[in-house]
């Protein structure tokens, strides 16, 4: 009998999962709890080693016409003084590019796909997961719809359906929840004067205060690019759940954020002037869950940030899922189902815990915090603050984690 996947979420991870599926043969529906999609977010970094599992499903083209190929990251203090360079992507060694994208523009590429690939009705929106029962033959799941429920059949049920997952909370109803540290963030996207060559990504800031800029696309002019911004500082203790739900399209004030940029003096960039160009800024409290002990339990398991919501730091959130994708794809085409989901989450489970770990600290973001103690008010020479080596040993050690790095 030919196996069918119902796949809760149309996010990145499960669109990525309906594309691996359909070229390995396996029938899925994806059902997508919005009642519309829309092109939401700002931006997003998607490594090498994700970045390969999109181009052997042929969409290297199409990411290269939406995205920018990331040649450099540096890591900076509050002044611009240089903590950390590296090249990277192909401009490091890799095979394939790092891509910088706007999050709507990847979704909505993926979405397409989807659409174009998959049947007729296998691709659906206002769909909720609302309840599972399952048998030694297969899932039955029911979905609240705007008109009322809609009861599916299935081999496999995957819930991709994000940090808020309907399906974690059914498998792991005792979980503890949403995990804040106190962190806000506000987020931007402008058309802006190319940075350098227009490639060039960098995060800059002290212990108060980080700045996150980078290009996500092609600009207005051949001199400008649509351009990312983050600034995220720790306002709260952590101890109380965030002030509202994580959403990706709620306005932030700028009155707010303005005394945050205030604090960044870069030579290079009126962080000031560019917070306050930008036509929105949306505000998101950074948060993440705490690792599972297990995500799968029969025939259904979990994928992407349903399993291990992580800081964004180190640019490895969808990168994950979609290595997810690629693992879970691989393991249905090889074995029947319960023992598929089984190895998958053997394989998968421990490495983005460790990755969840890492990101709570800071990731390779963490060099930053190390210059904002030891040197507040910046340096003459680098040596004289931490020897190379020992942030060489942050940054290289978190790419290790999570996966991307080159071979010594």
């Amino acid at each position: 009998m030919r196996m069918h996947v119902l796949i809760a979420g149309g996010g990145i991870g499960g669109l990525t999962l309906a594309l691996m599926l359909q070229q390995r043969g396996i029938a899925c529906t994806v059902l997508e709890a919005a009642p519309e999609v829309r092109e939401l977010g700002v931006g997003i970094n998607n490594l090498p080693h994700c970045v390969a599992e999109w181009e052997a499903l042929g969409l290297l083209p199409e990411l290269d016409r939406i995205a920018i190929r990331t040649r450099e990251l540096r890591y900076l203090n509050h002044l611009g003084q240089t903590l950390w360079q590296e090249a990277r992507g192909t401009y490091a060694g890799h095979a394939l590019p790092q891509f910088s994208t706007h999050r709507g523009r990847l979704h909505g590429m993926l979405w397409r796909a989807v659409e174009a690939r998959l049947p007729a009705g296998a691709l659906r929106t206002g769909h909720r997961l609302a309840a599972v029962e399952q048998d030694a033959a297969g899932v039955t799941a029911r979905f609240a719809t705007g008109t009322g429920h809609e009861t599916l059949r299935g081999e496999v049920l995957v819930g991709a359906d994000g940090i808020h997952s309907a399906l974690r909370a059914m498998l792991h109803p005792a979980d503890a929840g949403i995990r804040w540290q106190g962190v806000m963030m506000w987020r931007g996207a402008l058309d802006w004067p190319a940075y350098e060559t227009g490639d060039v990504m960098f995060i800059a800031g002290d212990l108060k205060t980080k700045f996150v800029f980078y290009p996500v696309g092609p600009g207005s002019r051949p001199d400008r690019r649509l351009t990312n911004w983050v600034v995220y500082s720790r306002l709260a203790t952590g101890e109380r759940p965030p002030p509202q739900r994580e959403d990706w399209s709620r306005p932030g004030r700028l009155e707010d954020v303005l005394p945050l940029a205030q604090r960044l003096k870069l030579p290079f960039l009126d962080v000031e002037a560019l917070v306050r160009a930008s036509p929105q800024r949306l505000e998101y409290p950074m948060c993440d869950r705490d690792p599972l002990p297990w995500w799968s339990e029969g025939r259904v398991t979990l994928l992407g940030d349903a399993a291990h919501a992580m800081y964004p730091v180190g640019s490895n959130g969808a990168s994950q899922a979609v290595l997810d994708a690629r693992a879970l794809a691989d393991a249905l085409a090889a074995q029947p189902a319960e023992q598929a989901l089984k190895a998958y989450e053997a394989e998968r489970l421990p490495k983005t815990a460790a990755i969840c770990a890492s990101n709570r600290k800071g990731g390779p973001e963490r060099v930053i915090d190390v210059f904002g103690e030891l040197a507040p008010d910046g340096f003459g020479r680098i040596e004289e603050v931490i020897p190379p080596e020992d942030v060489a040993a942050i940054v290289r050690g978190y790419a290790q984690l999570a996966g991307f790095a080159l071979p010594l």
